[in-house]
């Protein structure tokens, strides 16, 4: 095994071809020297900015008319904006939540003509003539529909943002007949997430509505 002494002479050692004279050590530095000049701009230059677009605007906006809890409006509404915004921003429907804006909790479930979707992922402009109910509409003069009485009634809520999305979803559950059985009622709900866990009051309420609509 050579010493250290020996390696470190072997490190300056000169060139055997004789051409440069110069140690292996400079070799060494001289080309580590010569890649970084081969990435760094001339002088005088600098590398060119990431360029960044800018927000692009519409060409155009539509004019769309909703019938939103059996009250008509014309909207006039970016083609880009989901049904979901449209309701909460424009129309200040702010009972509908926005959960996870990717169709993946149910916490923006309406009822759209009938049937249950998540209001986040339809373009409004797409739904021109629409019929949409949402939580605001349940109530009629002054009583509680009877999912929404079936939900304090069976505590099928804690913080409370997922209610609405739940309550229209079991709406359209019972309406497609597929609240028969209490197992029925967690396959066809499984869409809407609860983080408070409130699940057996939430299925409790279905089942008790069902038999009462």
């Amino acid at each position: 095994m050579r010493s250290f002494a020996e390696g470190q002479a072997s490190n300056n050692a000169v060139d055997p071809s004789g051409a440069s004279g110069l140690a292996r050590r400079d070799v060494l530095a001289l080309s580590g020297a010569a890649a970084l000049a081969a990435t760094t701009p001339a002088s005088g230059g600098c590398a060119a900015p990431v360029s960044t677009s800018a927000a692009i605007e519409p060409t155009s906006t539509a004019t769309i008319r909703l019938i939103v809890n059996g009250k008509e409006a014309s909207i006039e509404v970016d083609p880009r904006r989901s049904l979901l915004d449209v309701l909460r921003e424009t129309l200040n429907l702010t009972g509908t939540k926005k959960g996870c804006n990717q169709g993946a909790c149910g916490a923006c479930t309406i009822l759209l003509n009938g049937r249950r979707i998540v209001s986040c992922l339809t373009l409004a402009a797409m739904h021109d003539g629409a019929e949409i109910e949402t939580i605001e509409g349940l109530e009629k003069d002054g009583e509680l529909h009877p999912l929404q009485g079936a939900f304090i009634e069976h505590d099928g809520l804690q913080c409370g943002f997922c209610t609405p999305g739940q309550i229209m979803s079991a709406i359209g559950c019972i309406a497609e007949s597929h609240a028969g059985s209490l197992d029925d009622i967690r396959f066809w709900m499984s869409g809407n997430i609860c983080r408070c866990g409130a699940y057996p009051g939430i299925v409790a309420a279905v089942a008790d509505a069902a038999k009462r609509t």
